[in-house]
C-alpha cells in the first residue's frame, strides 16, 4: 500500500518542475509541495503533533492550505479543515469538540495555535499512516456542530477509485474553485493532486475568473455547485462566450439540487456528456452519477446507485414501491464497516447497517433516485406538504435572482407558509416574483411573504444555513 505523501513525494521525483497547485497568481510546482509541506511537517513535530492527531487547519482558500493538510499526512496526523470566517463560538464548539493538538490559522482559547517557523529538525523516517484521512466540519442543517472523519486511512489505494468515479483525468488539470473548508472540494482537490493533476484554486469562486481560468490553464476537470453554475450563467452572454472553454470535458455538481432550467442551460451550453450530477454525503455511504445525456431521459434525476446500496422507506421503515416518496436509506453494504463515524453527532441508524440523512425522495422501476428535499426543511402549510426546494427552484429561475432560501415561518390558520429570502441583481417586487412563480407551481406552494437580501444566501459551496435562517426571523417574530 501507498501513502499519500510517498505518492505524492515519487510524483515530485519524476516530475518537479510541473505545476502542483494554482491560485491567483501563485503557483507551486511539484517539488515546492513537497518541500514546503516536509517544512511544516517540521514545523508541526515541534509543536508536539504525533501520530492520531488532529490538526485543525483554519486558513483561506490557498495552496498553503493543502500543503498543511499534506504536512499532518507526513506525521500520521488528521487534517481537520475548517473555514477561516467562521464566528469564534463556532470555532470554539468545534475544536471543544475535535480537541485538536493545534489549530492553523487562527486562535481559540484553550487551544493551541500552529505557526510556521517552530522547527527545522528531521522529520520521522518511519511515521505511521495517518489513521483518517479527512474529518471534515457539517454546516448541517440543526446549527449544532459536528465533525464527520473518514474511516480510512491516508492511503492512495483507499481513495483513488472515487476519482474513477468522478471521471477525474491524471496528469492534466483540474479546476476546484470551491471552499477548501468543505468536504466536496477538500476531497476533490487532493484526489486530483494525488492522480498527479495540476490543482487549480480560487481564493474565493467568482464566475467570470472561473472561465478565465479554465482558458488558461486549459483545464480538462471541474468542479461546480449549483450556486456557481447559476452565477456563471447569469453573467452576460457575451461574457461567457469570450473564453475559451475548448479544453473542459466534465462538469461535475453537487452539494444541492441543480434547478432543471439551469441543467438544460448548461447542457445545451456544454453538451450532454460534459456534464454530470454526483449525489452523495460527506459521510460517503452510497452515492449516484448521472450524465447530461441520461438526464435528458429522466429530467430532475440524479441518476443511478454507483457506490454503496440505497433504498426508499417509509416511516414505519418499510421499504416502498417504486415510485413512491419517502426518506432515502443508504449503506456501503449489508457487511460492511461504515466509511466515518461522526464526532458530536449520531446517526439516525437501522437494522441492516442502514442509515438516514434525512433526504426525501424516490427510486423508480429502473433505478434512478429522484430528490424531493431534506425531511427536517419540510413546511407543512395547512396539511399539504410544500418543499423549499421546489420553491426555491421556480424562484431562481427568475432572470433577477441571484440566490433565494425558502423556510416556513408560523401563520394561525395554516400552521405554517413559505417565506422567501432573495437576492437579486436588481430591485424586484414581490408581485413580480408572485406573479412568475404562480406559472410554475401550485397557489398553496407560493410564498406568501418576500425579503430582499445585499448578499448571497448561499456561500460559495452551495450551502445555506436554512435553520440559522429561520431562527433569526422567528426572534422578529
Amino acid at each position: 500500500m501507498t501513502t499519500f505523501v510517498e505518492l505524492l513525494d515519487v510524483r515530485a521525483d519524476e516530475r518537479p518542475d510541473a505545476a502542483a497547485l494554482t491560485c491567483e497568481a501563485v503557483t507551486l510546482t511539484r517539488a515546492d509541495v513537497r518541500d514546503l509541506s516536509r517544512s511544516r511537517a517540521a514545523d508541526l513535530a515541534a509543536q508536539g503533533v504525533v501520530a492520531g492527531d488532529f490538526v485543525s487547519i483554519a486558513l483561506p482558500n490557498s495552496p498553503d492550505f493543502l500543503v498543511w493538510a499534506i504536512a499532518a499526512w507526513r506525521l500520521g496526523a488528521v487534517p481537520q479543515p475548517l473555514s477561516h470566517r467562521m464566528a469564534p463560538p463556532e470555532l470554539q464548539a468545534i475544536a471543544d469538540l475535535v480537541r485538536p493538538r493545534g489549530i492553523v490559522g487562527t486562535r481559540i482559547p484553550g487551544h493551541a495555535e500552529l505557526v510556521p517557523g517552530a522547527g527545522d529538525g528531521p522529520l520521522p523516517d518511519d511515521a505511521p499512516v495517518s489513521p483518517y484521512w479527512k474529518a471534515p466540519t457539517s454546516g448541517g442543517s440543526t446549527g449544532r456542530p459536528k465533525v464527520i472523519v473518514a474511516n480510512a486511512p491516508a492511503l492512495a489505494e483507499q481513495v483513488l477509485p472515487f476519482g474513477d468515479l468522478l471521471l477525474m483525468p491524471a496528469d492534466d488539470v483540474a479546476l476546484v474553485p470551491g471552499p477548501l473548508h468543505h468536504n466536496a472540494p477538500f476531497m476533490f482537490a487532493t484526489l486530483a493532486l494525488l492522480r498527479g493533476n495540476h490543482v487549480v484554486l480560487q481564493p474565493r469562486f467568482d464566475a467570470e475568473t472561473c472561465l478565465i481560468d479554465v482558458a488558461r490553464h486549459r483545464a480538462r476537470w471541474m468542479y461546480a455547485v449549483p450556486t456557481m453554475m447559476q452565477r456563471i450563467w447569469r453573467l452576460d452572454p457575451e461574457v461567457r462566450e469570450r473564453h475559451d472553454l475548448s479544453s473542459l470535458e466534465h462538469v461535475v455538481h453537487m452539494a444541492a439540487p441543480c434547478p432543471p432550467w439551469l441543467k438544460r442551460a448548461w447542457i445545451e451550453w456544454l453538451g450532454p456528456r460534459a456534464v454530470i450530477e454526483v449525489y452523495a454525503a460527506t459521510e460517503a455511504q452510497a452515492a449516484t452519477r448521472i450524465d447530461g445525456v441520461e438526464w435528458l431521459a429522466r429530467p430532475g434525476s440524479a441518476g443511478r446507485v454507483i457506490l454503496g446500496e440505497m433504498q426508499v422507506l417509509d416511516d414505519d421503515l418499510r421499504p416502498v414501491a417504486p415510485g413512491t416518496v419517502g426518506r432515502i436509506w443508504m449503506r456501503r453494504g449489508p457487511d460492511a464497516e461504515p466509511p466515518y463515524f461522526y464526532v458530536g453527532a449520531a446517526a439516525k441508524a437501522a437494522d441492516g447497517g442502514w442509515e438516514c440523512l434525512g433526504d426525501i425522495g424516490v427510486i423508480d422501476a429502473d433505478g434512478y433516485v429522484f430528490l424531493t428535499d431534506r425531511d427536517s426543511d419540510m413546511i407543512l402549510v395547512g396539511g399539504s406538504n410544500v418543499y423549499p426546494a421546489e420553491v426555491e427552484a421556480a424562484i431562481d429561475e427568475h432572470p433577477s435572482v441571484l440566490s433565494c432560501c425558502v423556510i416556513g415561518l408560523p401563520e394561525p390558520d395554516l400552521g405554517a407558509v413559505p417565506h422567501a429570502i432573495v437576492h437579486a441583481s436588481r430591485p424586484v417586487s414581490d408581485e413580480e416574483l408572485v406573479a412568475f412563480v404562480r406559472e410554475r407551481l401550485s397557489p398553496y406552494k407560493l410564498p406568501r411573504s418576500f425579503e430582499y437580501v445585499d448578499e448571497s444566501v448561499r456561500d460559495d459551496a452551495g450551502k445555506v444555513r436554512r435553520s440559522a435562517l429561520r431562527a433569526a426571523r422567528l426572534e422578529k417574530v
